[in-house]
């Protein structure tokens, strides 16, 4: 198949998103599909209001159509709802053509913590983007849960993976930290709830690998803390291996790839149970689920490297790729004229 995928999120962003397009990409290829990728670096782009490392495409529309219009597509998905996506939702829109979208980020979360907007108004907002689509791909069964309180329909179960060649753990890797090494990875943002974490009273030290719109204030607040930045995939390998702790701090996760991607080089994972961290860990023994941190953190303490990897080794890529093709739809699918006669002005949506 000659498939589309459009995503606002791409290379240089590091994120769970842009990991999972990434391997499902190499998974298509691995099994003869052609792939066209729609991403930021081709257009003129904007940085993204408050979170500046992000670059969005500014008025994509037309070059989207053009990209879109110069290949013969059998199946277009639909990965992110800025404006590369929301190009592509038009253009098939205004031609009657099938796609699949996903729902990779709780967006109106972020937007209720960043800008104080209703939850409400940004899952109604979501909930009008994805109506169209024949499907709509959704990695947790929390998640699924929580749209479909929202009302969303055709939702699809389409949990994600982790490079088990890649990820996999370094013995006797140490960063010359007092121990133990509480470990996290990941944007310094509002929807990551990252404080929860660093005000805990724990032992040894505290590491934090990632940046974002928070990171100067939070770096000035917890001084005692290791703050690395952003460094490569490869070595992130042995950071999560020396570290004695993941602690996964965020209440507002689709996912939470760095759970699996932690747990997969062998380190237990500390978190609250909410949607993401019950999907990802859930009742193994991989890692700590409670609604006390610090309790969490510590009891993680105690739990094997080797469970922890063998949980990671439950979300291998491979069924996960076979997972996606399967909800893909053809272009001309009969849903996508159904969809557009019942309601014409959908296409109007970030047009």
């Amino acid at each position: 198949m000659k498939i589309a995928i459009v995503t606002d999120a791409w290379l240089p962003q590091v994120n769970g998103v842009v990991t999972t397009l990434l391997e499902l990409q190499e998974g298509l290829w691995a099994r003869g599909h052609e792939v066209l990728v729609i991403e930021p670096s081709a257009f003129k782009r904007i940085p993204c209001p408050g979170y500046r490392e992000i670059e969005l495409a500014w008025r994509p529309a037309r070059a989207v159509a053009g990209m879109l219009d110069s290949h013969r597509l059998d199946a277009i998905h639909i990965a992110t709802e800025g404006p590369l996506g929301s190009a592509a939702r038009a253009w098939c829109l205004r031609r009657g053509f099938a796609f699949t979208t996903a729902f990779h980020t709780r967006f109106p979360d972020i937007l209720a913590k960043a800008l104080h907007i209703p939850e409400r108004w940004g899952y109604a907002w979501f909930k009008r983007f994805h109506a169209p689509s024949s499907g709509v791909m959704v990695p947790t069964e929390g998640m699924l849960h929580i749209l479909r309180g929202h009302g969303f329909a055709n939702l699809r179960a389409w949990s994600h993976g982790v490079d088990l060649r890649l990820f996999e753990p370094q013995p006797s890797v140490d960063l010359g930290l007092p121990r133990p090494v509480f470990l996290f990875v990941g944007r310094v943002s509002y929807e990551k709830n990252l404080e929860a974490f660093l005000k805990l009273d724990l032992p040894g030290s505290k590491l934090v690998y990632g940046v974002g719109p928070l990171l100067e204030r939070l770096r000035r607040r917890y001084p005692q803390v290791h703050w690395r930045g952003v460094v490569p995939r490869t070595e992130l390998v042995r950071v999560y291996s020396s570290a004695d702790v993941f602690v996964f701090p965020s209440r507002s996760e689709t996912f939470g790839l760095v759970m699996l991607e932690a747990m997969a080089c062998g380190t237990p994972v500390a978190a609250f149970p909410v949607p993401g961290p019950l999907d990802v860990v859930g009742t193994s023994d991989g890692g700590v689920l409670a609604d006390d941190l610090r309790e969490a953190a510590l009891k993680a303490l105690t739990v094997s490297r080797e469970r922890a990897r063998a949980r990671a080794l439950q979300f291998d890529w491979r069924p996960v790729c076979d997972q996606f093709v399967s909800h893909l739809v053809p272009v001309n699918s009969e849903r996508a004229a159904s969809v557009t006669k019942a309601s014409p002005n959908l296409h109007k949506l970030g047009a």
